[in-house]
């Protein structure tokens, strides 16, 4: 059973004489009416007056009484006034007249004066036990706000972590020593004191160190950088150390500090001084990671997705001996992601995880697991038992791009030009060589896109100069498509352009891939002490100006190849748009069966009728027009 600490005895007056002041205050006044002195003189004269009670005060004189109709008034007169005499409002027929001349002690005036200097001492008092970590102190800013997890609690182990299994084999020797480490200790070897985790947010760097602990089955203590640091000076530092003392009692331990970069940022940027309160913090996190003994059995895990901002005495061989990466997983650790989080979500048959994450490069663990996620509710929501594959596809559209705006109401006009536009880029896709191909294409709008193309790209980790130049083309094949068919041009490619530019740009000034310039590197990417990044220009306003024009010139050649692949196609373009405005939506092998001819099967959601007239020459799209483009 849980034991509450001793409540000290001068806590309890402390809060009893506050509460009193309180009621005091609260308390409602009897009703007594302050009258005129000249008042009291009548009403004694008419025998209107039944009692008085006299209160001297220095040379003041209180007179408060009662008249024969029992209503209660006070007055007062000076101490040299003979109404101040007892012996004189008697002789004026008052009968009832007592006094309180002052010279006895009354407490509750005394109470009221020491009140304020008994509460500043009483505050003061409390304060500085809580700094020095009593047991009683409420406000005990030196402990500790680590969450401590007892041994064997975590149960998270490396079964329930997937697609990182080179940081899992980095961890495993971690496990082997703190459940061994005798065996380690008897050959003279030192375990890494310290092991940072780094990758992007949502990577997995907090469950692998759960897992750490529930496969050692230690002792694991959790905390966060930003609970270190508070307003008092000192209080991260004494903090620091508590934090230590802790896992020093139940070594062999795990401390776990996630996001560390909140405290173990770099020193010396001048912003706060050089004494401030985060940079006192880090230097007694310093001297805690370097000075306790090997003994003690302490494993330090931190996480973090900004190494480059942490204090180079932080990552010295010593305190942070390793940094284990936990990047963004590849097609085959999402598969196994998916399998790890679909395991208490029933999934139809028909169901590969093999297409879902061959569909999402670049989704983390989060990522994945809030698309699982999603695909349960919708199917919950539509009354089914089993997760399906439309599900998962429809959820995967919903995280990457927004849910289905279908009460949005869009003109057949606007429905053409969408189409058009993202069939040039799907047709692009197919028809370009080193493009990636096409796995859905939609006129749904979603999110501020009015309609998407989404290719399935490979993994690769190498972008060729035609692999670049080809990726340039399908970014620009829907404008190029709708020059074609309408013979003007909308707002919707505004996001295809940057695209492109930004592409070419990064090839002339970044990547040497430019035939005037040769292999030089004209930009520099730098980041500050905050972290914010900037780019730093190593060229003249001459080699400016060739650069605008060698980018200028890589996207109009694209272009213009781009322009005359889909004239040539033009027929098969026109086939798919057909489709696409009576469906909506095409899967992959939907626009793969048109592009070589065949028919498509009967669509069991109910089929529109595309639009049967085509928008005038010259016409022009309001400009509020969404922005169709590749997702």
């Amino acid at each position: 059973m849980k034991r509450f600490p001793p409540v000290n005895i001068w806590l309890i007056v402390l809060a009893l004489i506050m509460v009193g002041v309180l009621i005091s205050i609260n308390v409602p006044r009897s009703n007594v009416e302050p009258i005129n002195f000249s008042v009291f003189i009548d009403s004694v004269s008419k025998s209107e007056v039944k009692s008085v009670h006299i209160n001297t005060e220095g040379a003041n004189v209180m007179l408060n009484g009662e008249m024969q109709d029992g209503k209660k008034f006070s007055t007062a007169t000076t101490i040299t006034d003979n109404w101040s005499s007892p012996s004189f409002l008697k002789d004026k027929g008052i009968k009832n007249v007592d006094v309180d001349n002052g010279q006895g002690m009354n407490w509750l005036n005394i109470m009221f004066n020491l009140l304020p200097i008994l509460a500043m001492v009483g505050l003061m008092w409390f304060l500085l036990r809580g700094m020095r970590g009593g047991q009683d102190g409420a406000m005990s800013f030196a402990k500790s706000k680590a969450r401590i997890v007892p041994e064997g609690a975590p149960k998270t182990t490396f079964k329930d972590v997937a697609g990182c299994d080179e940081a899992k084999e980095e961890l495993t020797e971690i496990v082997d020593f703190l459940k061994n480490p005798a065996r380690f200790h008897d050959i003279g070897a030192r375990i890494p004191h310290g092991c940072l985790l780094v990758g992007p947010p949502g990577s997995g760097k907090t469950l692998l160190a759960k897992a750490v602990a529930g496969e050692a089955r230690v002792p694991f203590f959790t905390i966060s950088g930003s609970d270190f640091v508070e307003m008092f000076v000192g209080v991260g530092a004494a903090r620091v150390r508590d934090l230590f003392e802790q896992a020093r009692k139940a070594a062999p331990c795990i401390v776990f500090i996630d996001e560390i970069d909140a405290v173990g940022r770099k020193r010396g940027s001048g912003l706060g001084g050089g004494n401030d309160e985060r940079e006192q913090t880090l230097n007694q996190l310093l001297v805690e990671m370097d000075g306790f003994e090997t003994k003690h059995d302490i494993i330090i895990l931190a996480a973090t997705n900004r190494p480059d901002v942490l204090d180079a005495a932080l990552l010295r061989p010593g305190r942070f001996d390793r940094q284990t990466v936990v990047d963004a997983p590849d097609v085959k650790g999402r598969e196994e992601i998916l399998r790890v989080h679909s395991r208490k979500k029933p999934l139809e048959e028909n169901v590969d995880l093999k297409v879902i994450a061959r569909r999402t490069p670049g989704m983390v663990g989060a990522d994945l697991e809030n698309l699982l996620n999603e695909a349960a509710l919708l199917a919950a929501r539509n009354g089914r038992r089993k997760v399906s594959l439309r599900d998962l596809d429809e959820a995967a559209d919903r995280v990457t791009m927004g849910p289905a705006r279908k009460s949005r109401v869009i003109n057949d006009a606007d429905k053409r030009i969408t189409a058009y536009h993202e069939v040039g880029h799907a047709l692009a896709a197919n028809l370009l060589p080193m493009a990636d191909r096409v796995h859905k294409l939609t006129i749904v709008p979603r999110g501020n896109a009015a309609g998407f193309m989404m290719p399935m790209p490979g993994e690769q980790m190498h972008y060729s100069k035609k692999r670049l130049l080809d990726r340039i083309a399908v970014a620009l094949a829907g404008r190029a498509a709708e020059e074609l068919e309408f013979g003007d041009v909308t707002t919707g490619a505004q996001n295809d352009f940057q695209q492109a530019t930004n592409i070419a740009r990064k090839m002339v000034a970044e990547w040497g891939m430019s035939e005037n310039l040769g292999h030089v590197a004209l930009v520099e990417e730098q980041q500050n002490y905050l972290g914010y990044g900037g780019e730093v220009r190593h060229y003249s306003e001459e080699t400016a100006r060739v650069i605008d024009s060698e980018v200028k010139g890589i996207v109009e050649e694209q272009f213009t190849r781009v322009r005359l692949l889909l004239e040539h196609h033009r027929e098969d373009m026109n086939r798919v748009v057909r489709e696409l405005l009576t469906r909506e939506t095409l899967s992959g092998e939907d626009f793969q069966t048109l592009l070589e001819g065949g028919e498509l099967p009967e669509d069991e959601t109910p089929r529109r009728e595309p639009p049967k007239e085509k928008p005038e020459p010259g016409f022009m799209p309001p400009t509020v027009l969404p922005k169709p483009g590749r997702a």
